[in-house]
């Protein structure tokens, strides 16, 4: 074997100095078949003479790929052969794997085991996305890895890695992806069934996740994990529910919003501090006033779980979108909304129109009187 490897290394070298860019890609096809039919055979010392002398044509042969299509599929023919091959040469597959054409690195990033995490983190820090994509659906990636795949927040990425089982995720790896759930509710239900999710970062998904988003949740939740998913909207929603039911006396502010009505200094200005102060019985009264309701129409609206209900007011009061948003807020003692929740709010209020929402606000001002008025 040391002869017909002297000898091959011999031919690459002849082949090289030929500069004919045919005689490079018959050598290099016939150099890695000859590999692949003894690669079980070679010990450590052969399989680097393979490597050295494929990596002096694969040099020579990356400077044609960009024009050459010939050279380019030689290539993507090696990187598909050596990327199952457990004693592939490292240094020609790290070559492989570091060319900036996708086809050609794509197999052995996908599969090939001689590629060490240090190889593949460096990759994940400077290649492009479709590089990161095929790192991530390796079968087995370690948290090192998805850290560094997770940095370049690739949305696409992101739920790649979420769907493979294979790829372990570490705390930090799950915050990133728990911010991009906010915005996109395929990533927050696929994260929200992995099993390795910590149960207070499954919380903190739930809290912010829409009822959709919950419902398919539980649709999707995995035998292992139905109990907990379930448990977990349960308290989540006891806890919204029990937050924005909590009795409250508008008497007081009923005659505070009055007198500034009629003094003439009840003005957007003034319901827009209510509502970042969080002063919820202000908010609400003052927000009957300038639409023209009542506490009665406006309060239930407030304690709804629909975030489109609140809309219809504060359409009907021609307020801007900032106060509408502090209203939204507003509901909650414990938080914000979650950004993707009041992207939906602001383009469900865009469409709104206010001839329709006071008409809207009318009928429920109807259907109100025939009910006892409720203070709290």
């Amino acid at each position: 074997m040391h002869d017909a490897s002297r000898s091959i290394a011999d031919e690459v070298e002849a082949a090289i100095k030929a500069g004919s860019a045919q005689k490079h890609l018959e050598t290099a096809r016939r150099v890695t078949s000859l590999f692949l039919r003894s690669a079980g055979a070679c010990n450590d010392e052969q399989i680097e003479l393979f490597g050295t002398v494929l990596e002096r044509l694969v040099r020579t042969i990356e400077m044609r790929a960009l024009a050459d299509f010939s050279a380019r599929m030689a290539l993507v023919e090696m990187s598909t052969q050596l990327a199952a091959v457990p004693k592939a040469p490292r240094a020609i597959v790290g070559i492989l794997a570091r060319n900036d054409e996708i086809a050609i690195a794509g197999p052995v990033l996908t599969e090939s085991a001689r590629l060490s995490d240090e190889d593949l983190v460096e990759i994940a820090a400077t290649k492009s996305e479709r590089h990161l994509l095929a790192i991530s659906g390796r079968w087995w990636l370690k948290e090192a890895v998805t850290d560094a795949l997770l940095a370049r927040r690739y949305p696409a990425v992101s739920r790649r890695l979420v769907n493979n089982p294979g790829a372990r995720v570490s705390l930090a790896g799950f915050a990133v992806v728990l911010s991009q759930a906010q915005s996109d509710p395929e990533l927050a239900v696929e994260t929200g069934i992995r099993i390795d999710l910590p149960v207070e970062l499954r919380l903190q998904l739930l809290r912010e996740a829409t009822e959709a988003v919950r419902s398919r949740l539980l649709k999707r939740a995995p035998p292992h994990l139905f109990e907990e998913i379930r448990a977990a909207i349960a308290a989540v929603t006891a806890g919204v529910i029990s937050e924005m039911s909590v009795a409250h006396d508008f008497s007081a502010a009923r005659r505070f919003v009055a007198q500034l009505g009629r003094r003439g200094a009840l003005t957007e200005t003034v319901l827009l501090e209510f509502a970042r102060q969080r002063k919820y019985e202000e908010t609400v009264a003052a927000l009957a006033e300038l639409s023209h309701a009542t506490i009665d129409v406006i309060r239930p609206l407030m304690q709804s779980l629909r975030d489109d209900s609140v809309l219809v007011p504060c359409k009907a009061a021609g307020l801007s979108w900032e106060t509408v948003s502090a209203i939204l807020d507003s509901r909650f003692a414990s938080g914000a909304m979650a950004p993707h929740e009041l992207a939906k709010a602001e383009a469900q209020f865009a469409r709104l129109t206010a001839d329709n929402a006071r008409r809207l606000l009318r009928f429920w001002q109807v259907r109100s009187t025939a009910a006892p008025p409720n203070l709290n």
